[in-house]
């Protein structure tokens, strides 16, 4: 089962903006597709968005790129692609 999503080309309002904001957080410069599995509520979105970066990224014992280094490697252990 897949989850429903807005696609970024048709992301409206405040939508929009969220993603337009995801898109300026990313390396890449996308909207990820973890953050696009909320796109039908922006309102969740724009909370989860907040806590990660204000809790879960936030520079302490470990900088960002080392939290997201061990993000992405738990998520290839697990075979998640987000």
């Amino acid at each position: 089962m897949r989850i429903k999503s807005v696609p970024d080309d048709q992301a409206a309002g405040q939508l929009a903006v969220q993603y337009a904001e995801a898109r300026a957080d990313s390396v890449l410069k996308i909207v990820p597709p973890i953050i696009q599995t909320m796109s039908l509520r922006p309102d969740f979105m724009a909370a989860i968005r907040q806590a990660v970066n204000t809790l879960h990224f936030r520079d302490g014992a470990l900088s960002r790129a080392q939290h997201e280094m061990v993000a992405s490697h738990v998520s290839a252990l697990n075979r998640c692609r987000y």
